[in-house]
């Protein structure tokens, strides 16, 4: 095996694929990124027990040659020397294979040998149905999962919780997360040739949104029996999907509410900024709102060694009752309304001790829940 490739390109696609690669592994093999070479162009997995990335590389990117081919062939080589030895390597890098595996990278005088694997014994990656996937451009994918993955669980204890669950149905996505304090769920109309429901990772969505984030492309999204997998023209994910039945969280999801406002977004979003400085003191960052004279709505926090802050908001429009006092967790809430973009939001209550219902206004198809805390 035997090629030239441009460093930046070449470093790049590495330190992407090199996001999949774990060190604590039972397998040497899996600390290494495969590198498969064929005429046209070059290709990167890197694994670990979880997600697989694969990086493609064409010989010509964007009318510039990036890639000289001189002889195909494949090799395993450790992802931490290889990331490390071509961060310092200028200019075009030569890298040559030999039958004892061995692998001399050349840039200009500089020449490192490095010990390899035999491509043989890396594992596979999934066989998928080339025929039925879901189309949806980056842009979508990435605002989709930024708007439900922070409401995913941390807590191991219930799996299923710890991943967004993604259902496609009559095409259409839905996408919730919840830790089952807070809900996060988001629907977008979308071709699909697949039916089901799957719950993948918060962590390998985070890992996706970092490496489709500034791509201006389509997504192909194809589902087998134990992965789902994420495709573009030159980078594919792979995730394990995690077993388990999500739960019904239809039930949660009322439209008969005791009271609904209307609020400016970023007014609000910097009065719970601010109610955060005196919230840290309690177990849940508890800030209070209180709803009064049928106008205002007063946020409101106190710590017993700091002091306490108050701050009035004029409220667009109200429907229900017009007296009602609630405590939420302030870290909810701010990430909760960072995610809508639009000037004002709807919320709606129903009570004192029942969760709240944060809407996009002008995104119908998006909205948060999140449970009250205790004040006392």
């Amino acid at each position: 095996m035997e090629f030239i490739i441009d460093s930046a390109c070449f470093n790049k696609a590495i330190s992407e694929v090199n996001r999949a690669v774990s060190l604590k592994t039972q397998f040497p093999i899996l600390s290494g990124i495969k590198i498969t070479v064929d005429h046209n162009h070059l290709t990167l997995v890197g694994s670990n027990s979880d997600i697989i990335i694969e990086k493609v590389i064409p010989v010509w990117k964007d009318e510039l040659e990036v890639l000289e081919v001189c002889h195909t062939g494949s090799i395993v080589v450790s992802a931490q020397l290889l990331s490390e030895i071509l961060k310092k390597l200028p200019g075009k890098i030569h890298i040559k294979v030999n039958e004892e595996k061995h692998v001399t990278i050349q840039a200009n005088e500089i020449v490192t040998t490095l010990y390899g694997f035999n491509a043989d014994e890396y594992p596979s990656l999934p066989q998928m149905e080339e025929t039925e996937s879901i189309k949806i451009l980056s842009d979508e994918l990435v605002e989709i999962i930024k708007q439900t993955v922070y409401a995913a669980s941390k807590n191991e204890s219930r799996p299923v919780l710890t991943g967004v669950n993604m259902s496609f149905y009559q095409n259409r996505l839905t996408c919730i997360a919840t830790n089952s304090q807070r809900l996060a769920l988001r629907e977008l109309t979308t071709n699909s040739f697949i039916n089901g429901s799957f719950n993948v990772p918060a962590t390998s969505l985070i890992e996706l949104s970092n490496l489709i984030n500034k791509e201006s492309s389509v997504i192909n999204i194809f589902v087998t029996e134990r992965y789902i997998v994420f495709k573009s023209n030159t980078i594919s994910l792979f995730s394990k999907l995690i077993d388990g039945n999500y739960p019904n969280i239809s039930g949660l999801l009322s439209n008969n509410f005791r009271t609904t406002i209307i609020l400016n977004t970023v007014q609000l979003l910097k009065a719970i900024d601010r109610a955060c400085l005196f919230a840290s003191e309690w177990k849940n960052n508890n800030v209070q709102l209180e709803i009064y004279d049928g106008a205002k709505i007063k946020i409101s926090s106190n710590s017993t060694e700091i002091g306490k802050i108050e701050e009035t908001l004029s409220i667009k429009a109200i429907t229900g009752d017009t007296n009602l006092t609630i405590s939420l967790d302030a870290i909810f809430l701010l990430d909760a309304l960072k995610k809508i973009k639009d000037e004002e939001i709807k919320v709606s209550f129903n009570g004192s001790m029942s969760p709240i219902l944060i809407e996009s206004i002008e995104q119908s198809s998006y909205l948060q829940r999140i449970s009250p805390v205790r004040s006392y």
